[in-house]
């Protein structure tokens, strides 16, 4: 009986089936399987008086006196292993209760074998005797039907001891041969019958499954819900806000309530405000844009140390003004390697750069905001913002991270939509790195961004890193480039006209697309923009279009300006687009995709000599 704790694992214990939700089919058939232990052991009860006449046949009371030890040995674990069953950890455990069963059964299926031992010697009580023991096999067989693996095991074992008795003696081969028909078609039905279960059990398991499915759709929709609740409430504030301050400044600038005009302080808090704004939507579109899973990266060599340099270059005015020292740190490896590149967007991780800057000296009122950058013991690399600002405790840091939360104690009187760190989050995490924090109530925090790192690539230059130092209101000395605008909108139109006259650019516009091709085709311009969406030709057919003339034309640069739709983008870039810009248009943003789109005609252009 020692060895029956080599039982081999079942197949279906050693690898569980995987579930969405609810229980497997595995753990159906062996919770079937308990629940017919009780009557089984109100079977082998019943069973005693048929025994204990079974046992008197033994050859002597030293062999009765076993066969009684068996029966109670298996009795005893049957009763015990119902008891254990009833505990709330063994429904889980599920190899230790398919071995647990499987030994229960086969000790009755040893007591079965024991009977047809003593049977084969008792003389004119041997063949009902043998016959009991092969009704017994069958009785096992029906329990051990539920679960597949104990029907295989312990069936032919129980079997076994019967037959090989009726058929070791010539007088009783017709019996055993009846014998085997009746256990083999007790096992065909019990196979049936496990078969049926088995049905019954994966069926069962798909509904717990697509319940569960849809109680996570129900709760996505849910959270869903609640996000666009606090999408609307949170634009609703800050679109009122900043609006409100905008149209009293300019009340009084068209001298109504007979007011006189803004003062030069006035006007300047309109324009903060209508930048704070423009700063809340492009947050917001980039959380929505994210949390739809359509929010994609480039991911390329850079030079992150020239980026952060930049960052805290345009920032120190900011910082200056509220008696802030910002400082930058470089760790040495890094300022004297001539090689190394972060492998990451450069324009997300400038977008997560800038919120942790801005965030720094927004929130600091006193002492100082540095930033670090360095090289991990994994290799990759770290910047870390640190400022002497008020500090968040570790729930209010859990907060900050977390979409549409703002941490009252210290985001009081400022502006934003709260969703500059949880964006920022996503877009680390999206480029292979991570955007951690730890912070000290009345200390300050520490925000740390690590990403990818190559030792051996070297950097893209990019040259917009190089020219935020000019003040960004004032032309910039570069060539006077003739620009065709392609815009719908009179007021996008408007603007984009203003923004590219201040960096001293000519511009012509066109009311659509068509219009801006039958244009191209005449008039050779240094640079094109194109909105995405434009009636009778859109900016995807119009850029293809321009590629597809003759002469020069169809080498000029061409911006795509779109609405923010991840398509779109990827629609004008597709059709021939070297650079995109999405609305609301900055000055800022405008330079950098000016600067974008003639470095990749440079390179079209160079490769193009090569040929």
């Amino acid at each position: 009986m020692q060895r029956s704790h080599a039982v081999p694992v079942p197949p279906d214990l050693r690898s569980p089936e995987p579930q969405r939700g609810g229980v497997s089919a595995t753990q159906q058939a062996l919770d079937a399987q308990t629940a017919l232990l009780p009557y089984a052991l109100a079977v082998f009860t019943v069973s005693l008086p048929a025994y204990v006449w079974a046992g008197s046949h033994a050859p002597n009371a030293v062999w009765m006196s076993v066969t009684f030890a068996i029966f109670a040995a298996a009795w005893a674990a049957f009763y015990g292993a119902v008891n254990w069953l009833k505990r709330p950890d063994a429904a889980t455990n599920l190899k230790l209760r398919g071995r647990i069963q499987i030994l229960c059964a086969l000790l009755w299926a040893v007591a079965v074998a024991q009977i047809a031992v003593f049977a084969d010697g008792a003389g004119p009580a041997r063949e009902p005797l043998l016959i009991t023991a092969v009704a017994a096999a069958v009785v096992i067989v029906f329990f051990a039907s539920p679960w597949l693996p104990s029907l295989l095991i312990v069936g032919p074992a129980a079997a076994a001891g019967p037959l090989i008795a009726l058929f070791g003696h010539a007088e009783t081969q017709e019996i055993g041969k009846l014998s085997w028909g009746a256990i083999a078609l007790a096992m065909a039905l019990a196979l049936i019958f496990n078969r049926v279960l088995r049905r019954q059990f994966e069926m069962a398991a798909e509904r717990e499954a697509l319940i569960a499915d849809r109680a996570g759709m129900v709760e996505a929709s849910r959270r869903l819900a609640q996000s666009k609740s606090d999408l609307v409430a949170t634009l609703s504030h800050e679109i009122r806000n900043g609006l409100t301050g905008v149209a009293h400044v300019l009340a009084a600038a068209a001298g109504r309530n007979g007011r006189g005009a803004p003062s030069r302080e006035q006007l300047s808090a309109a324009l903060d405000a209508a930048n704070d704004l423009i700063a809340v939507l492009n947050t917001t579109l980039d959380s929505e844009t994210a949390e739809a899973g359509r929010l994609s990266v480039d991911a390329r060599p850079f030079d992150a140390v020239s980026l952060l340099r930049d960052l805290v270059l345009l920032n120190r005015p900011h910082a200056t003004t509220k008696g802030l020292e910002l400082s930058v740190h470089v760790s040495p490896e890094l300022a004297k390697s001539e090689r190394g590149a972060a492998l990451a967007d450069p324009q997300r991780v400038r977008q997560i750069l800038a919120n942790l800057i801005g965030n720094g000296v927004k929130f600091t009122v006193r002492g100082r905001v540095e930033a670090r950058i360095e090289l991990t013991v994994a290799g990759r690399l770290a910047i870390e913002i640190a400022d002497t600002g008020p500090g968040l405790a570790a729930d209010e840091m859990e907060r900050a991270f977390e979409p549409f939360l703002r941490v009252e104690r210290t985001s009081a009187g400022t502006s934003g939509a709260g969703l500059g760190l949880s964006l920022s989050r996503q877009l680390a995490r999206l480029m292979g790195g991570d955007l951690t924090a730890h912070s000290a109530v009345g200390v300050g925090s520490c925000f740390r961004l690590e990403l990818p790192f190559d030792a051996e690539a070297l950097p893209e230059r990019d040259v917009t890193y190089d020219e935020p130092a000019a003040p960004i209101t004032a032309p910039l000395e570069r060539k006077s480039l003739r620009v065709l605008v392609a815009e719908d909108d009179g007021l996008n139109a408007a603007m984009l006209r203003a923004v590219l006259e201040q960096l001293g650019h000519h511009v012509v516009h066109a009311i659509d697309g068509r219009r801006a091709f039958e244009l191209a085709k005449s008039i050779e311009f240094d640079l094109v923009m194109i909105d995405g969406r434009m009636p009778n030709m859109d900016g995807p057919e119009t850029i293809r279009a321009i590629r597809g003339l003759p002469g020069p034309m169809a080498q000029s640069p061409i911006i795509a300006v779109i609405g923010g739709d991840a398509e779109e983008a990827m629609e004008c870039s597709e059709a021939g687009a070297d650079a995109v810009l999405r609305k609301p248009v900055s000055v800022g943003a405008v330079a950098r995709a000016v600067a974008d789109a003639i470095a990749a005609e440079r390179t079209v252009t160079e490769g193009r000599n090569v040929a």
